[in-house]
Protein backbone atom coordinates (compact mmCIF):
# COMPACT_ATOMS: atom_id res chain seq x y z
CA UNK A 1 0.00 0.00 0.00
CA UNK A 2 1.15 3.10 -0.84
CA UNK A 3 2.65 5.38 2.12
CA UNK A 4 0.54 8.37 3.30
CA UNK A 5 1.74 11.63 2.43
CA UNK A 6 3.83 13.67 5.15
CA UNK A 7 1.82 15.61 7.18
CA UNK A 8 1.86 19.96 6.90
CA UNK A 9 2.63 20.45 10.40
CA UNK A 10 6.00 18.26 9.73
CA UNK A 11 7.59 21.34 8.00
CA UNK A 12 7.13 19.86 4.27
CA UNK A 13 5.05 22.00 1.87
CA UNK A 14 2.64 19.35 0.27
CA UNK A 15 -0.03 21.66 -2.20
CA UNK A 16 -3.43 21.00 -2.00
CA UNK A 17 -3.33 19.51 -5.95
CA UNK A 18 -0.42 17.13 -4.27
CA UNK A 19 -2.65 15.73 -1.54
CA UNK A 20 -5.70 14.94 -4.06
CA UNK A 21 -3.88 13.17 -6.31
CA UNK A 22 -2.24 11.00 -3.97
CA UNK A 23 -5.78 10.40 -2.63
CA UNK A 24 -6.90 9.50 -6.53
CA UNK A 25 -4.18 6.86 -6.48
CA UNK A 26 -4.91 5.47 -3.13
CA UNK A 27 -8.21 5.56 -3.59
CA UNK A 28 -8.35 4.04 -7.13
CA UNK A 29 -5.85 0.96 -5.99
CA UNK A 30 -8.11 -1.29 -4.60
CA UNK A 31 -10.46 -1.05 -7.63
CA UNK A 32 -7.18 -1.64 -9.65
CA UNK A 33 -5.81 -4.83 -8.02
CA UNK A 34 -9.62 -5.82 -8.69
CA UNK A 35 -9.46 -5.41 -11.95
CA UNK A 36 -6.22 -7.89 -12.25
CA UNK A 37 -7.44 -10.03 -9.45
CA UNK A 38 -10.51 -10.51 -11.83
CA UNK A 39 -8.78 -10.83 -14.97
CA UNK A 40 -5.92 -13.18 -13.59
CA UNK A 41 -8.92 -15.28 -12.33
CA UNK A 42 -10.53 -17.85 -14.66
CA UNK A 43 -14.21 -17.54 -16.06
CA UNK A 44 -16.54 -19.24 -14.16
CA UNK A 45 -18.04 -21.42 -16.73
CA UNK A 46 -21.92 -22.35 -15.67
CA UNK A 47 -22.40 -26.24 -16.97
CA UNK A 48 -25.76 -27.49 -17.60
CA UNK A 49 -27.52 -30.86 -18.34
CA UNK A 50 -27.65 -31.72 -21.97
CA UNK A 51 -31.20 -31.38 -23.32
CA UNK A 52 -30.99 -34.46 -25.47
CA UNK A 53 -29.38 -36.60 -22.06
CA UNK A 54 -32.64 -35.98 -19.79
CA UNK A 55 -34.60 -39.21 -19.79
CA UNK A 56 -37.85 -40.55 -17.05
CA UNK A 57 -38.04 -43.64 -16.02
CA UNK A 58 -41.55 -45.07 -17.71
CA UNK A 59 -42.32 -46.66 -14.18
CA UNK A 60 -43.03 -43.37 -12.55
CA UNK A 61 -46.32 -43.18 -15.07
CA UNK A 62 -47.25 -46.96 -14.80
CA UNK A 63 -50.82 -46.37 -14.36
CA UNK A 64 -50.92 -43.24 -16.38
CA UNK A 65 -49.62 -45.57 -19.36
CA UNK A 66 -51.93 -49.09 -18.42
CA UNK A 67 -54.44 -46.14 -19.13
CA UNK A 68 -53.70 -45.00 -22.26
CA UNK A 69 -50.18 -45.90 -23.48
CA UNK A 70 -50.44 -43.56 -26.37
CA UNK A 71 -51.43 -40.25 -25.19
CA UNK A 72 -48.85 -40.72 -22.21
CA UNK A 73 -46.41 -40.89 -24.47
CA UNK A 74 -47.30 -37.99 -26.63
CA UNK A 75 -47.73 -35.91 -23.58
CA UNK A 76 -44.05 -36.85 -22.30
CA UNK A 77 -42.87 -35.68 -26.37
CA UNK A 78 -44.65 -32.46 -25.21
CA UNK A 79 -43.16 -31.36 -21.74
CA UNK A 80 -39.89 -32.10 -23.98
CA UNK A 81 -38.73 -35.33 -23.03
CA UNK A 82 -36.85 -37.52 -26.40
CA UNK A 83 -36.21 -40.48 -24.82
CA UNK A 84 -37.62 -42.94 -21.77
CA UNK A 85 -36.47 -45.39 -19.82
CA UNK A 86 -39.25 -48.45 -19.99
CA UNK A 87 -39.81 -50.77 -16.89
CA UNK A 88 -41.66 -53.15 -19.42
CA UNK A 89 -44.09 -53.00 -22.46
CA UNK A 90 -47.40 -52.20 -20.76
CA UNK A 91 -48.99 -55.47 -22.24
CA UNK A 92 -47.37 -55.24 -25.61
CA UNK A 93 -44.93 -57.25 -27.27
CA UNK A 94 -41.73 -55.29 -27.79
CA UNK A 95 -42.54 -54.20 -31.53
CA UNK A 96 -46.12 -53.13 -30.59
CA UNK A 97 -44.33 -51.11 -27.78
CA UNK A 98 -41.80 -49.96 -30.00
CA UNK A 99 -44.53 -48.76 -32.42
CA UNK A 100 -46.02 -46.74 -29.89
CA UNK A 101 -42.55 -44.68 -28.96
CA UNK A 102 -42.07 -44.00 -32.65
CA UNK A 103 -45.40 -42.75 -33.01
CA UNK A 104 -44.36 -40.07 -29.88
CA UNK A 105 -41.30 -39.75 -31.30
CA UNK A 106 -39.80 -41.12 -28.57
CA UNK A 107 -36.71 -43.39 -28.03
CA UNK A 108 -36.43 -45.63 -25.01
CA UNK A 109 -32.48 -45.44 -25.16
CA UNK A 110 -32.52 -47.57 -22.11
CA UNK A 111 -34.50 -50.28 -20.48
CA UNK A 112 -35.29 -52.20 -16.43
CA UNK A 113 -34.99 -56.13 -17.59
CA UNK A 114 -34.44 -58.28 -14.80
CA UNK A 115 -31.80 -61.08 -15.63
CA UNK A 116 -33.30 -64.30 -14.90
CA UNK A 117 -32.35 -65.79 -11.30
CA UNK A 118 -31.15 -68.71 -11.71
CA UNK A 119 -29.34 -68.17 -14.77
CA UNK A 120 -30.94 -68.79 -18.09
CA UNK A 121 -28.56 -68.07 -21.23
CA UNK A 122 -31.57 -68.42 -23.41
CA UNK A 123 -34.06 -66.65 -21.49
CA UNK A 124 -31.96 -63.64 -21.41
CA UNK A 125 -30.80 -63.82 -24.93
CA UNK A 126 -34.66 -63.05 -25.51
CA UNK A 127 -34.42 -60.16 -23.43
CA UNK A 128 -32.07 -58.93 -25.18
CA UNK A 129 -33.52 -59.64 -28.60
CA UNK A 130 -36.53 -57.66 -27.23
CA UNK A 131 -34.01 -54.60 -26.22
CA UNK A 132 -32.97 -54.33 -29.68
CA UNK A 133 -36.48 -54.08 -30.95
CA UNK A 134 -37.51 -51.09 -28.91
CA UNK A 135 -34.87 -49.80 -29.66
CA UNK A 136 -32.52 -49.84 -26.03
CA UNK A 137 -28.91 -49.14 -26.05
CA UNK A 138 -28.44 -49.53 -22.49
CA UNK A 139 -30.19 -52.76 -20.51
CA UNK A 140 -30.35 -52.47 -16.61
CA UNK A 141 -31.14 -55.03 -13.62
CA UNK A 142 -33.54 -52.98 -11.79
CA UNK A 143 -33.31 -55.09 -8.29
CA UNK A 144 -31.78 -56.72 -5.88
CA UNK A 145 -31.04 -57.11 -1.91
CA UNK A 146 -34.44 -58.56 -0.19
CA UNK A 147 -34.27 -62.35 0.62
CA UNK A 148 -37.44 -64.56 0.86
CA UNK A 149 -38.68 -62.83 3.77
CA UNK A 150 -38.33 -59.55 2.86
CA UNK A 151 -35.70 -58.49 4.82
CA UNK A 152 -32.19 -57.20 3.49
CA UNK A 153 -29.47 -59.80 2.70
CA UNK A 154 -26.88 -60.03 4.90
CA UNK A 155 -25.05 -63.21 3.41
CA UNK A 156 -22.22 -61.92 1.12
CA UNK A 157 -22.28 -65.22 -0.75
CA UNK A 158 -25.52 -64.18 -2.36
CA UNK A 159 -23.83 -60.92 -3.54
CA UNK A 160 -20.99 -63.33 -5.15
CA UNK A 161 -23.12 -65.66 -6.93
CA UNK A 162 -25.03 -62.11 -8.26
CA UNK A 163 -21.65 -60.61 -9.10
CA UNK A 164 -20.99 -63.94 -11.37
CA UNK A 165 -24.65 -64.03 -13.17
CA UNK A 166 -24.14 -60.02 -13.59
CA UNK A 167 -20.92 -60.53 -15.44
CA UNK A 168 -22.44 -63.51 -18.02
CA UNK A 169 -25.29 -61.08 -18.17
CA UNK A 170 -23.01 -58.21 -19.30
CA UNK A 171 -20.72 -60.84 -22.10
CA UNK A 172 -24.04 -61.73 -23.47
CA UNK A 173 -25.02 -57.91 -23.80
CA UNK A 174 -22.14 -56.91 -25.04
CA UNK A 175 -22.65 -59.86 -27.99
CA UNK A 176 -25.64 -58.75 -29.06
CA UNK A 177 -24.57 -54.88 -28.81
CA UNK A 178 -26.11 -53.33 -26.03
CA UNK A 179 -24.47 -51.89 -22.60
CA UNK A 180 -25.17 -53.83 -19.66
CA UNK A 181 -25.99 -52.08 -16.24
CA UNK A 182 -27.12 -52.48 -12.41
CA UNK A 183 -29.53 -50.21 -10.48
CA UNK A 184 -29.03 -49.67 -6.31
CA UNK A 185 -31.24 -49.15 -3.85
CA UNK A 186 -30.46 -48.70 -0.74
CA UNK A 187 -30.27 -52.47 0.63
CA UNK A 188 -26.83 -53.38 -1.12
CA UNK A 189 -25.16 -50.89 1.49
CA UNK A 190 -26.34 -53.13 4.34
CA UNK A 191 -22.61 -54.81 5.44
CA UNK A 192 -22.62 -58.20 4.59
CA UNK A 193 -21.09 -61.38 7.10
CA UNK A 194 -20.47 -59.04 10.05
CA UNK A 195 -18.07 -57.02 8.20
CA UNK A 196 -16.95 -53.76 7.28
CA UNK A 197 -18.25 -54.69 3.74
CA UNK A 198 -21.16 -53.92 1.97
CA UNK A 199 -23.33 -55.78 -1.04
CA UNK A 200 -22.20 -52.79 -3.49
CA UNK A 201 -18.72 -53.27 -2.27
CA UNK A 202 -19.03 -56.93 -3.56
CA UNK A 203 -21.21 -56.27 -6.56
CA UNK A 204 -18.66 -53.62 -8.02
CA UNK A 205 -15.76 -55.39 -7.30
CA UNK A 206 -16.69 -58.74 -8.42
CA UNK A 207 -18.02 -57.51 -11.70
CA UNK A 208 -16.37 -56.45 -14.85
CA UNK A 209 -16.39 -52.73 -15.43
CA UNK A 210 -16.23 -53.51 -19.35
CA UNK A 211 -19.49 -55.31 -18.98
CA UNK A 212 -21.16 -53.96 -16.35
CA UNK A 213 -21.60 -50.66 -15.59
CA UNK A 214 -23.32 -48.39 -13.30
CA UNK A 215 -26.86 -46.66 -12.76
CA UNK A 216 -26.63 -44.89 -9.55
CA UNK A 217 -30.35 -44.27 -7.90
CA UNK A 218 -29.19 -40.89 -6.32
CA UNK A 219 -32.34 -41.14 -3.55
CA UNK A 220 -31.54 -44.38 -3.00
CA UNK A 221 -27.23 -44.25 -2.45
CA UNK A 222 -28.71 -41.21 0.45
CA UNK A 223 -31.18 -43.43 1.82
CA UNK A 224 -28.24 -46.18 2.01
CA UNK A 225 -25.86 -43.71 3.56
CA UNK A 226 -23.76 -43.55 0.63
CA UNK A 227 -22.48 -39.92 -0.56
CA UNK A 228 -23.05 -39.92 -4.94
CA UNK A 229 -19.77 -38.01 -5.25
CA UNK A 230 -17.65 -40.94 -3.08
CA UNK A 231 -18.98 -43.41 -5.17
CA UNK A 232 -18.23 -41.42 -8.25
CA UNK A 233 -15.13 -41.03 -6.88
CA UNK A 234 -14.70 -44.68 -6.52
CA UNK A 235 -16.19 -45.72 -9.72
CA UNK A 236 -14.56 -43.21 -12.24
CA UNK A 237 -16.03 -43.74 -15.77
CA UNK A 238 -18.34 -46.55 -14.67
CA UNK A 239 -21.51 -44.44 -13.75
CA UNK A 240 -23.31 -43.94 -17.27
CA UNK A 241 -26.67 -43.28 -16.08
CA UNK A 242 -28.52 -41.54 -12.65
CA UNK A 243 -31.80 -41.70 -11.24
CA UNK A 244 -32.86 -38.25 -10.47
CA UNK A 245 -35.32 -38.18 -7.95
CA UNK A 246 -35.42 -36.12 -4.59
CA UNK A 247 -35.54 -36.58 -0.59
CA UNK A 248 -38.14 -34.49 1.75
CA UNK A 249 -37.16 -33.72 5.00
CA UNK A 250 -39.14 -37.03 6.34
CA UNK A 251 -36.81 -39.10 3.75
CA UNK A 252 -39.13 -39.60 1.54
CA UNK A 253 -40.13 -39.08 -1.99
CA UNK A 254 -40.60 -35.99 -3.90
CA UNK A 255 -39.97 -34.07 -7.15
CA UNK A 256 -36.46 -33.33 -7.88
CA UNK A 257 -35.51 -29.90 -6.96
CA UNK A 258 -38.17 -29.76 -4.40
CA UNK A 259 -36.10 -31.57 -1.79
CA UNK A 260 -32.51 -31.77 -0.14
CA UNK A 261 -30.23 -33.75 -2.45
CA UNK A 262 -27.89 -31.19 -4.27
CA UNK A 263 -27.63 -32.36 -7.37
CA UNK A 264 -25.63 -29.54 -8.79
CA UNK A 265 -22.96 -30.56 -6.63
CA UNK A 266 -23.36 -34.54 -7.84
CA UNK A 267 -23.22 -33.54 -11.69
CA UNK A 268 -20.46 -31.05 -11.38
CA UNK A 269 -18.83 -34.43 -11.45
CA UNK A 270 -20.27 -36.16 -14.54
CA UNK A 271 -17.48 -36.33 -16.46
CA UNK A 272 -15.99 -37.66 -14.08
CA UNK A 273 -18.15 -40.25 -13.25
CA UNK A 274 -19.04 -40.79 -17.29
CA UNK A 275 -22.39 -40.21 -17.29
CA UNK A 276 -24.09 -40.21 -20.46
CA UNK A 277 -28.27 -39.79 -19.43
CA UNK A 278 -29.81 -38.65 -16.39
CA UNK A 279 -33.39 -40.07 -15.48
CA UNK A 280 -36.05 -38.59 -14.10
CA UNK A 281 -38.27 -40.90 -11.65
CA UNK A 282 -40.26 -41.05 -8.74
CA UNK A 283 -41.31 -44.22 -6.98
CA UNK A 284 -44.34 -43.20 -5.40
CA UNK A 285 -46.37 -41.53 -8.52
CA UNK A 286 -49.86 -42.74 -8.78
CA UNK A 287 -49.87 -44.46 -5.78
CA UNK A 288 -52.68 -42.80 -3.82
CA UNK A 289 -52.40 -40.65 -2.20
CA UNK A 290 -51.01 -39.25 -5.51
CA UNK A 291 -52.76 -40.05 -8.60
CA UNK A 292 -51.71 -40.51 -12.06
CA UNK A 293 -51.82 -36.46 -12.54
CA UNK A 294 -49.53 -36.36 -10.08
CA UNK A 295 -46.89 -38.58 -12.18
CA UNK A 296 -47.15 -36.28 -14.68
CA UNK A 297 -46.45 -33.43 -12.79
CA UNK A 298 -43.51 -34.93 -11.59
CA UNK A 299 -42.02 -35.68 -15.24
CA UNK A 300 -42.99 -31.71 -15.72
CA UNK A 301 -41.24 -30.95 -12.73
CA UNK A 302 -38.10 -33.09 -13.44
CA UNK A 303 -37.60 -31.82 -16.88
CA UNK A 304 -37.99 -28.23 -15.73
CA UNK A 305 -35.77 -28.76 -13.04
CA UNK A 306 -32.68 -30.37 -15.07
CA UNK A 307 -33.42 -27.88 -17.85
CA UNK A 308 -32.90 -25.19 -15.72
CA UNK A 309 -30.11 -26.35 -13.34
CA UNK A 310 -26.76 -24.25 -14.01
CA UNK A 311 -23.71 -26.11 -11.19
Amino acid sequence: MPSSPASPSAGSSVSRRGLLGAAAIVGAAPALLGAEAASAAPAHRQSRVPLDRISVQLYTLRDQLSADLAASLAQLRAIGYTRVEHAGFVGRTAAQFRGFLDAAGLKATSGHVAIPQPWDATAWQRALDDANIVGNRLIVHPFFGVDATGQPIRDGARYHALARDLNRAGALARRAGLDFGYHNHHLEFVRQDGGSRTGYDILTAETDPDLVHLEVDLFWAWRGAADPVDLVQRHRGRIRQVHVKDMDTAASFTDPGAGLIDFGRIFEHAREAGLVEYIVERDDAGTPPRTPADALTTARNGYRFLSDLRF
